[in-house]
């Protein structure tokens, strides 16, 4: 009977055994799945974080430089300093156009408005606040956006606009919209951007409109010192050139002709309307709707002074 028990007793012990070595098995092997589960985890989300980058750096360059396909096809007649001359040439719709002004060296992408009249160079859009426009000296000299959707936000490049308007002299039409439904325009003869030597400096001529004249800051004597964009140097966060004591550019967050600081700021901070903030950085035009506004739309288009359109 001893024996017996002590040999149901063995052979309970040995399953009771067994079983917690199994079990402790068991768990060894759940613990070693799931830290498996976790690196492929782990590497999964590394993997779309680097999908991810990549997709948004490729889509920056897509729309930082546009496709050569995007361009309208002129046929490869002749070469084009402007939008002006592509429309004399019979080409009558709005889009992007390669033109190539007389002192440049390589054919670039511009928009072109065929409408109002016809012939005007787009040369800075905003529109939704889909672009950064607080940029270094560099992204503003080159150009930067989108240059690939028609409603697309961009800045054709300091040096750019150097070569349209060194050919000549220019007028420059600002269409401004606000978000109640209302739009505007500010027109300026002999518009004109220096060289690289002279910062990109602004001159501006008579100015006509309906939006008054921020840029020269005739509005009011008092202020014109340090409101005038008149023979401002260009200025961004990393190159400050304006008259203030302070940097302009970076309190405004934009590149621009700043004074001290400005009466007009078309590349500021895109908000919805009226704003907050610890400086005047909208998408201004003083004499419109003051500094405390930031505008939904700007165009800023360009077009020979003596521009007459070919309506053959």
């Amino acid at each position: 009977m001893v024996k017996i028990l002590s040999f149901v007793f063995i052979t309970i012990t040995l399953i009771i055994g067994r079983e917690s070595w199994a079990f402790e098995s068991c768990l060894q092997e759940q613990m070693r799945l799931r830290a498996q589960v976790r690196q492929l985890q782990t590497r999964v989300k590394q993997q779309q974080i680097t999908i991810t980058q990549l997709l948004q750096e490729k889509e920056i360059q897509f729309l930082d430089k546009g496709q050569e396909s995007n361009a309208i096809d002129l046929g490869g007649k002749r070469q084009y300093a402007d939008c002006s001359e592509i429309f004399n040439d019979g080409f009558k719709h709005s889009g992007f156009y390669e033109i190539k002004p007389l002192q440049s060296t390589s054919e670039f992408s511009v928009y072109c408005d065929m409408s109002d009249g016809g012939g005007w160079t787009v040369i800075q859009r905003r529109s939704d606040g889909s672009e950064n426009f607080s940029r270094g000296w560099n992204d503003y000299e080159k150009g930067f956006g989108n240059f690939v959707q028609n409603n697309g936000e961009y800045w054709l490049g300091n040096k750019n606009l150097h070569l349209l308007t060194v050919q000549g002299d220019y007028t420059l039409k600002i269409d401004l919209t606000d978000f109640e439904k209302n739009s505007c325009f500010a027109q300026y003869k002999s518009f004109k951007v220096g060289d690289e030597k002279s910062f990109y400096e602004l001159t501006i001529g008579e100015y006509s409109g309906t939006a008054g004249d921020s840029l020269s800051g005739t509005f009011h004597p008092e202020v014109q010192w340090w409101a005038s964009h008149q023979r401002m140097k260009f200025s961004t966060w990393d190159r400050d050139n304006d008259n203030y004591k302070g940097n302009c550019a970076e309190e405004e967050q934009s590149g621009w002709w700043f004074n001290r600081c400005h009466s007009a700021n078309l590349n500021g901070v895109y908000y919805g309307g009226p704003y907050r903030a610890d400086t005047d950085n909208g998408v201004v035009w003083y004499t419109w709707h003051g500094w405390w506004y930031s505008l939904k739309s700007v165009v800023m288009k360009i077009r020979p002074n003596e521009f007459i359109p070919n309506i053959i």
